[in-house]
Order: structure tokens, then C-alpha cells, then sequence
């Protein structure tokens, strides 16, 4: 990465928050549904560019979500940000539509095992049950985000091979898809292998709105981060607090931390349109709500110049000092 990359020059970069789905699903404890929406409102007001409020999954599925339509109907939307949820199938875009959803995420893996593991599906199941959900969608006029899962490796395959990927993403562009999302589900990508396949993909769908979806599960989530920027890519989906995880992949840890990829991005004169001042007051409320520590660490150490007071015993330290200089 060239020394453009270390200074943003005032780029702008989306953050897209995925905490209040992609983590609290993850949680045992239920988060209230007053402090939900509490919660999206602060993250409105700090300016993130997406928020994935919810999923329309079944209650009996993911207890933790089991308010979306409350919570979805009920926060207080900002212009210009965008409210979306993750849909499994026709049912759950029909509910998300009714509770006013701007876009409908839709997940299915680009690893076979994966998909099946996570699913219950083939993949050919899975495009079929989306393929479905994506006309609806197109029906009621609401645009279409597509997340891939496992494009940078799955936990039980290894390796999956670009091209693979890049057959699912034509496949969904085919059915009128703008937006596509190549998740790195289980932390196992690398910037030397983000790069090109971002590359590749954006020069190949000029037309579409790639995001990057990273994990930090092995330390490379900035660095995978600053990788797809490199790319070209300007859209990243980001969690408060680092929250979440993949039941798959045993000792995943949750998305790249909101807090710190845009205390990051900041310091290299990015343009992410968050308020960082905001963004930590949110995540300070997590522990509270879910009952045990985050492992983001801007809260707890800070920001870079956030300053701590001296010693107590400064001055006579320097009192002695000056006296045997």
C-alpha cells in the first residue's frame, strides 16, 4: 500500500454498522427493546452511513431479535442514513417491508460447507429461497443488498477460490442486485489476498456497491480495512464495540470494532462523516446491556490524545531532579 493509503487526504469512507444485528444475535442476554432503539438513535446521531437495525428471522430462531418490527418501526431515522435488516426468505421480506425497512440484506455463504452448516441449505437452495425474496423485494420497490459469506475462507474448507465467489456475485447482479457484501465471516482473510479480489471485483462490476465485511479474529481487521481501501473500496461494515462472532468457527471474534476503525481512519485524515465522541458514548453502554466486557479498546484506553494526569508526586520528582542537575 502506497503512502496515499496512510493519508486520507479527506476520502470518504461509510462505516456501516452491523452491531445491533450481527452482534446482539450472537448475546444471551436480551437487550430491552427500549434500549435497542435507544441505541439506533445514538448511532444515527453519530453519523454512521448504515445501520443494520434488526433481522426478520424467526422469533423462536434468534430470540434476540425477536422485536423487529418494534424496534424497526419505532427508532427515529436521520436522512441520508440507511436502515436495513437482515431477511432469511419471502416472510421475513414481507415483514420487513411493513415495518418501513430501507434494504434488505440477504446471506447465503460461498463456501457449500458453510452454507449448509449455517443454513440448513445447499447453495442452489439458498439462490432459489433468495432469488425469491429479491423479487419480492423489487415488488415493493426496496433495493437489495447481497452478503456472501466466507469469501475469504471458511473454517471447514480452506481456502474458496475467487472465481467461485465471483459466479455467485454475477448470478445476483443477473437478478438486478446492486449492492453485494464480500464478508470475511471467520477472520481468515489477509490484505495481500483482499486487495486483488477487491480489485478485481470492482473492475469487473463497475456498476455495483461493493462493501467489506471483516472480522478481527486473528489481529489483520485494520489492516484488511486499509487493504480494501487500497482497492478502491469505500464502504465497510463495522460492529460497536467489537460485538459478535460465528458459531462455526470456535473462538471468532466479532466484527472489526466501529470505535476503532474510525478512531483510525481519522488519525489518516479519512472522511467517515461519525462523530468518534458519539460513537464511544454507545459503546460504553454495551457492557451494562449485555452483561461482560467488549473487546474494543478505544474505550478503555481512549483515544490516541486523551491525556492522563501526571503522578502525584510530579513536582517533588522534579523538585529533585532540577536539584542534582
Amino acid at each position: 500500500m502506497n503512502q496515499e493509503i496512510w493519508q486520507g487526504a479527506g476520502r470518504r469512507i461509510r462505516i456501516q454498522e452491523v452491531g445491533l444485528r450481527d452482534g446482539l444475535q450472537m448475546e444471551q442476554a436480551f437487550v430491552p427493546t427500549d434500549e435497542k432503539i435507544a441505541l439506533a438513535n445514538a448511532l444515527s446521531a453519530a453519523g454512521l452511513a448504515k445501520i443494520e437495525v434488526t433481522s426478520f428471522v424467526s422469533p423462536s430462531a434468534i430470540p434476540a431479535l425477536r422485536d423487529a418490527e418494534i424496534v424497526m418501526r419505532e427508532i427515529t431515522r436521520v436522512p441520508g442514513v440507511v436502515y436495513t435488516a437482515l431477511v432469511p426468505n419471502v416472510r421475513g421480506a414481507e415483514r420487513a417491508i411493513e415495518a418501513r425497512t430501507d434494504e434488505l440484506n440477504l446471506v447465503m455463504s460461498a463456501s457449500a460447507t458453510h452454507n449448509l452448516a449455517n443454513l440448513r441449505m445447499t447453495q442452489e437452495q439458498s439462490f432459489a429461497a433468495l432469488a425469491q425474496v429479491i423479487a419480492t423485494a423489487q415488488g415493493a420497490g426496496v433495493p437489495v443488498n447481497v452478503s456472501l459469506s466466507c469469501v475469504f475462507g471458511c473454517p471447514m474448507e480452506g481456502d474458496v477460490a475467487p472465481e467461485a465467489v465471483f459466479g455467485w456475485v454475477q448470478r445476483f447482479v443477473d437478478l438486478g442486485v446492486a449492492g453485494i457484501t464480500l464478508c470475511d465471516t471467520t477472520g481468515m482473510a489477509y490484505p495481500s489476498q483482499v486487495q486483488p479480489l477487491a480489485v478485481a471485483a470492482r473492475a469487473r462490476w463497475s456498476a455495483v456497491l461493493f462493501t467489506l465485511h471483516f472480522h478481527n479474529t486473528r489481529g489483520m481487521g485494520l489492516a484488511n480495512v486499509l487493504a480494501g481501501i487500497a482497492a478502491g473500496v469505500a464502504c465497510y461494515d463495522t460492529s460497536l464495540g467489537g460485538l459478535g462472532g460465528c458459531p462455526y468457527a470456535p473462538g471468532a471474534s466479532g466484527n472489526v470494532c466501529s470505535e476503532e476503525i474510525v478512531h483510525a481512519l481519522q488519525l489518516m485524515d479519512y472522511d467517515t462523516g461519525v462523530d468518534l465522541g458519539q460513537l464511544l458514548a454507545a459503546a460504553r453502554r454495551l457492557p451494562a446491556l449485555i452483561g461482560h466486557e467488549l473487546p474494543g479498546q478505544i474505550v478503555k484506553a481512549g483515544r490516541r490524545l486523551d491525556l492522563h494526569p501526571v503522578p502525584a508526586d510530579f513536582e517533588a520528582t522534579r523538585a529533585r531532579a532540577l536539584a542534582r542537575a
